[in-house]
């Protein structure tokens, strides 16, 4: 791999984990990381999955490798731990990403209530709380996650500041300013990276704020991103490859060595 890139970005279901699939890891693609981090080169988890969660799927589908740093619920960076734990913030940013996000969620109470009302009275889907309050939600389908996005985007034009962020089903309520795009940016301006020193790979809707150009020079998906990330991944000048999942990963990896 050619030194101009430095950090690797890749999310973590649907783009190297492919559930459903035997063999779950693509072992070429586990290997072509592995070989790069022995060169030097950083690696992030940039998920939507929490800390807690990450770990047991890392645990879980028996990752042979260990990622550098992992960002996590689209928009929290950590770093190894040097007192004893596995990961710890890196920087203030969590604390800061933290405190906005409770102060929007504060301002954005009667955009909240609305969408509250129409999940409650016009879907199946299922609201998800955790220890701060509502989080997000869970649709039956993608169809209908579809209805209460476009809900979600009319009703927060009067509180732009208020975004979600989804994933096939899944739909997080979230800072329009802070996602896996902005996480990206953040870890690599505390490693000193460049933008056009970074690769990032993912599949769905939640990974385009990240492969669209802005946060990494080198943006790619795998065969079976949704169209909505090749069109984005396409614009950006970046790499669709034709094999699903970490073969895909992989095989966009060796593409950019070969430029």
């Amino acid at each position: 791999m050619p030194s101009r890139i430095r950090l690797l970005s890749t999310d973590f279901d649907g783009t190297l984990v492919a559930h459903g699939s035997d063999p779950v890891l693509d072992r070429g693609c586990m290997e072509q990381i592995e070989k790069l981090q022995g060169d030097g080169v950083l690696w992030a988890i940039n998920t939507g999955r929490s800390v807690d969660l990450l770990q047991t799927g890392l645990t879980d589908f028996d990752f042979p490798i260990h990622p550098d740093f992992i960002l996590t619920s689209e928009r929290d960076v950590f770093r190894p731990s040097s007192n004893g734990g596995r990961w710890e913030p890196f920087g203030d940013w969590n604390e800061r990403v933290a405190r906005e996000h409770a102060e929007l969620f504060q301002s954005a109470e009667s955009v909240l209530a609305e969408v509250v009302d129409f999940v409650s009275q016009k879907t199946k889907a299922r609201l998800l709380y955790h220890s701060a309050g509502l989080e997000g939600l869970v649709a039956e389908n993608e169809a209908e996650l579809d209805r209460v996005a476009e809900f979600i985007d009319r009703a927060r034009e009067k509180q732009p500041k208020f975004h979600y962020q989804r994933n096939t089903v899944y739909l997080r309520f979230c800072h329009v300013d802070y996602h896996k795009g902005a996480a990206l940016a953040e870890l690599s301006r505390l490693l000193e990276i460049p933008r056009e020193e970074i690769f990032a790979a993912g599949d769905h809707h939640n990974d385009i704020s990240m492969l669209d150009g802005r946060y990494a020079r080198y943006p790619a998906c795998p065969a079976n991103a949704i169209l909505e990330v090749k069109a984005a991944v396409r614009s950006a000048g970046g790499y669709v490859a034709t094999e699903a999942y970490g073969a895909g990963v992989r095989e966009a990896l060796l593409h950019f060595a070969h430029l």
